[in-house]
């Protein structure tokens, strides 16, 4: 395979462009749009799946049957969210290829984002059974993660570390970056900060790699020295993700000013650059920003994906405005995978604290901290600021 070295992808993009231009080549649209894709998690530029579909569907205007633009344009419409017609997409091509990896990669991701867990599970299954390579192992390490199995997640994602090819940089950053968010949820702050120093190693200058850096900074208390490492970044390369974190940084060091500015940015980048409705309302919940305009996004989402991260964001929006009954229905179904996600354990907390269930609130709470009490910038003081509330009231 082809070097992907920040370098060589450029080289790649540049060169795949002008055949692509020049010929039409079947080819060189593939490559390019593969090449694009990574760009695109090195860059945060989702316009470049944009460009990457064009490509596709340029080829598939005079020759729809190609089996590789068509398993191509599948990873391509997951990549922009596009999760039905990915899988439906994904689904038609591998009616003619059953045995091909790459589809069942894209299938399990689309269903996984839609909420069809088992789904999801059975396609993770079926390239496991078929070729057990890196994208298997990474796949079935996001399953076992989302069940609550972080221990056999972190072994399964060593795994596809060490089944990437030598010559693919960018893949090897973003499974390192993968295991550090991995050892970070499982409370080990100082393996996941190495890890993160990995994937920069791997990669120099890895968006995802910065983010956990800062992420690993945080969880160890640094806030300052968190904003140190991704201020740079984000000013270059802006994302909502990072924009928010940002915000939540400055709002930690009591500058207000600054939080308000990054967090409108985030808002702005959420709802053009990358819209991505339910992390936007989850966002907002989060920050008591326009709620309900948080329950409307995360309603909404939900007409098409009842992943546990859209019903997350759907609990807190009800939870925040006033909706309780509704907000404990919507987090028993963010829980159903057993993931141990620490924001989803802490909004169950406060979702069954307020409805009297104390024992429940301090079993939530206590998976929400255990080993990582610095988890979140928003949700860990929260979180703690409850502890010591149902302690208080426990005592008296």
């Amino acid at each position: 395979m082809l070097s992907t070295t920040r370098e060589d992808l450029q080289r790649t993009i540049a060169r795949q462009r002008s055949t692509f231009a020049a010929t039409g080549d079947v080819d060189a649209a593939v490559q390019l749009a593969d090449a694009l894709l990574r760009q695109m998690r090195v860059t945060g530029n989702s316009g470049l799946a944009n460009e990457a579909e064009r490509a596709l569907r340029a080829i598939r205007a005079r020759d729809p049957e190609h089996h590789g633009v068509c398993r191509m344009l599948a990873a391509v419409l997951a990549s922009q969210h596009r999760f039905v017609e990915a899988r439906t997409h994904a689904d038609r091509c591998r009616a003619r290829q059953p045995r091909d990896g790459w589809l069942l990669g894209v299938i399990a991701d689309a269903s996984i984002e839609l909420g069809d867990y088992d789904a999801g599970w059975d396609a993770i299954d079926a390239m496991m059974t078929l070729r057990p390579n890196a994208a298997a192992y990474a796949r079935a390490s996001y399953a076992r993660e989302l069940q609550g199995d972080l221990t056999g997640a972190l072994e399964l994602m060593r795994m596809a570390l060490v089944a990437t090819p030598p010559v693919d940089a960018e893949s090897a950053a973003w499974h390192h970056v993968q295991i550090g968010h991995l050892l970070l949820e499982s409370g080990r702050v100082d393996d996941a900060a190495r890890a993160f120093a990995h994937a920069r190693h791997a990669f120099p200058g890895y968006p995802p790699a910065i983010v956990g850096a800062a992420r690993a900074l945080i969880a160890a208390g640094d806030a300052r020295g968190a904003l140190a490492v991704l201020a740079p970044h984000v000013t270059a390369s802006p994302t909502p993700d990072g924009l928010a974190l940002i915000g939540d940084l400055h709002q930690s060091l009591r500058d207000g000013d600054a939080a308000e500015r990054a967090y409108l940015l985030a808002e702005a980048a959420w709802m053009t650059d990358a819209p991505e409705p339910s992390r936007l309302a989850r966002f907002l919940a989060e920050r008591g920003r326009r709620v309900e305009h948080a329950l409307d996004l995360a309603r909404r989402e939900r007409a098409q994906r009842r992943d546990i991260f859209t019903e997350d964001a759907y609990a807190w929006a009800l939870f925040q405005t006033g909706r309780i009954d509704d907000a404990h229905a919507a987090i028993a179904r963010a829980l159903r995978t057993g993931s141990r996600d620490r924001r989803i354990r802490y909004h169950a907390a406060a979702i069954a604290a307020v409805r009297g269930d104390d024992a429940d609130a301090r079993r939530y709470l206590g998976e929400a901290l255990s080993g990582a009490p610095r988890f979140d910038l928003i949700a860990a003081p929260a979180a703690q600021a409850l502890r010591h509330s149902l302690n208080a009231a426990g005592a008296r």
